[in-house]
This record gives structure tokens, C-alpha cells and sequence, in this order.
């Protein structure tokens, strides 16, 4: 079995359905749909048995998932040493980060590194997912939280304040009270959040109106008067029509934690996009 057909085995069991596997691939439904077939034909089995939810792996499907899993990681651990010994730069750059990071954080550092690096092409995928860098989802991710996969080089990078926040418009809210006030939280249902917690313990009687695991959209919601909001001050401070308290206790702040595998570590185009990163944080920090 080659490891294109692998590729295509493991992508149609993780997503159950060809729809699925073929997004992942990038390739089209019908591609993916003919090579499970010639896959099928070839060995000789019927890999996955198709079900009103699904395509769900066989009994022979299910045997040879580990194997496929094996030659798998062996495939990129090969890609990544390989990708590791370039020493040119130019090529690609898949960046992750959470979505305020990626959007306050990271403007002026890629606008800077895209200025002195200009043959070297970035990808920058934003939101809650963590994307795998052994699998090379992502070459470099940033997060709030360390890393605990193997084979990951990390540092932390800057700690990061936070401030609650209302739109510039409405009276100031009593620390300790908060009655007549709304509180909009985060969504907790991927981890628990500091910072959130300080917010309900500061305000105990303003009631919890709306949840989201956006900072974005936390701070555009606050500017439209629906709540008080804690944010990162480097989202705040610079979200048109917010004001941030001035209270007697300061939110917890948070660590960003950057993140590479350690395959990729002499990656020449890499190494200058972290330079880039400490150097505009050494100057501007959060």
C-alpha cells in the first residue's frame, strides 16, 4: 500500500464521510470516492462500511488503522527533516494562534517580516483548534497555554494583561456590585479562563447575558452596550468605543506560549520569522 493511498485510507476513517476526507486532502469528492474504490479493489476487502451516519471502518479496516497510523508519523517525520534542512528563504510559513492574537498581535510582525522577506509566502490560521505541528497542520503556533505534545521546541514568549471593559458611552459599574450591569463571558467549554472568573467575582450581581469563544466579537459586542467584558488590553485598547475600568483589582494576566517541532528547528525561514517575533516584542511589548 503506497502512502497516497494511506493518506486517503486514514483522511476517510478520521472524517467519515468522502466529503470530509476530501476537504481535508484537498481534492475533490469524486477523487476521493474513486481511490477508496481502487484502494478496496486492490487489497482485496471492503475497507468501510457505508451506514446512515457515515462510513465507518470494517473489521479489516480497523485492523490495518495502526499500521496506516505508523507509516503515517514515519511519512512526516520524513517531510518535516526534510522541510528542517532547508536553509533557503523562501517557501511557505503556516502560522497559528488564537483569533485576537492573530489579529492585534501578529499585523505588524508578519507586515514587517513580509517587507524583509518577501519570497517567503505565510498562511496565518486563527481560532480555538489547535492545530497538530507534528502533522504540519501549522509550522509555528502560538497559545495560552504550553504545549504537551513530544518533540515540540517552546519558550514563553510575553505575558499578556488584561482589563475589563465597557462601551465608552455607559456609567462606570460598582467593583464588588455590578448590579444593572450584563456580563459577557467566554465559552468554557473548551478550558477554564482566569480571567473570566475574575470578572464574575468582581461583579457578582451583574448577570451574565451572552458567551463566546471569540475575543473579537466579545469586544464589538461590548461596544454595542450589551455587557462589561474582560479583554486582553492589547484587543481593548485598541477596539474603537470601549473604555477600560479603572478598578481596585487588575484581571489575571496570561502567558503566550510559542511553539515549533523540533524537526523544523534549522529552518532557515522559520528561524527569521521568531527572530522577527522577539525583536518586535523586545520593542513593543503586549
Amino acid at each position: 500500500m503506497e502512502w497516497s493511498d494511506v493518506r486517503i485510507f486514514l483522511a476517510i476513517s478520521r472524517a467519515g464521510t468522502l466529503a470530509g476526507a476530501a476537504k481535508t486532502l484537498g481534492l475533490s469528492h469524486p477523487t476521493v470516492g474513486r481511490r477508496l474504490r481502487a484502494l478496496e479493489q486492490a487489497t482485496g476487502h471492503t475497507l468501510f462500511q457505508r451506514t446512515a451516519d457515515g462510513l465507518v471502518p470494517t473489521e479489516e479496516g480497523m485492523a490495518i488503522t495502526s499500521m496506516a497510523e505508523q507509516m503515517e508519523e514515519g511519512a512526516l517525520a520524513m517531510e518535516r527533516r526534510l522541510a528542517g534542512g532547508e536553509q533557503n528563504l523562501q517557501g511557505s510559513l503556516r502560522i497559528s494562534s488564537a483569533d485576537w492574537f492573530g489579529a492585534y498581535v501578529l499585523p505588524p510582525i508578519i507586515s514587517e517580516f513580509v517587507k524583509t522577506y518577501p519570497d517567503v509566502d505565510l498562511e496565518l490560521l486563527t481560532g480555538t483548534r489547535l492545530f497538530s505541528l507534528a502533522q504540519r497542520e501549522a509550522d509555528i503556533a502560538f497559545r495560552i497555554v504550553p504545549f504537551d505534545a513530544p518533540d515540540i521546541v517552546q519558550r514563553r514568549l510575553v505575558r499578556v494583561a488584561y482589563g475589563a471593559y465597557v462601551a465608552a458611552g455607559l456609567p462606570e459599574p460598582v467593583f464588588g456590585d455590578g448590579a444593572g450591569f450584563r456580563l459577557i463571558t467566554m465559552d468554557t467549554s473548551t478550558g477554564q479562563f482566569p480571567d473570566i472568573a475574575w470578572l464574575r467575582d468582581s461583579f457578582p450581581n451583574a448577570r451574565p447575558v451572552l458567551a463566546s469563544n471569540n475575543r473579537n466579537v466579545q469586544a464589538w459586542l461590548c461596544r454595542q452596550g450589551v455587557g462589561i467584558a474582560v479583554l486582553p488590553q492589547v484587543v481593548g485598547d485598541q477596539a474603537p468605543g470601549l473604555r477600560r475600568l479603572r478598578l481596585p483589582s487588575d484581571a489575571p494576566s496570561r502567558d503566550i506560549w510559542m511553539g515549533y517541532h523540533r524537526d523544523l528547528r534549522r529552518l532557515q525561514r522559520l528561524r527569521a520569522f521568531i527572530a522577527t517575533v522577539t525583536d518586535h516584542l523586545a520593542t513593543a511589548p503586549l
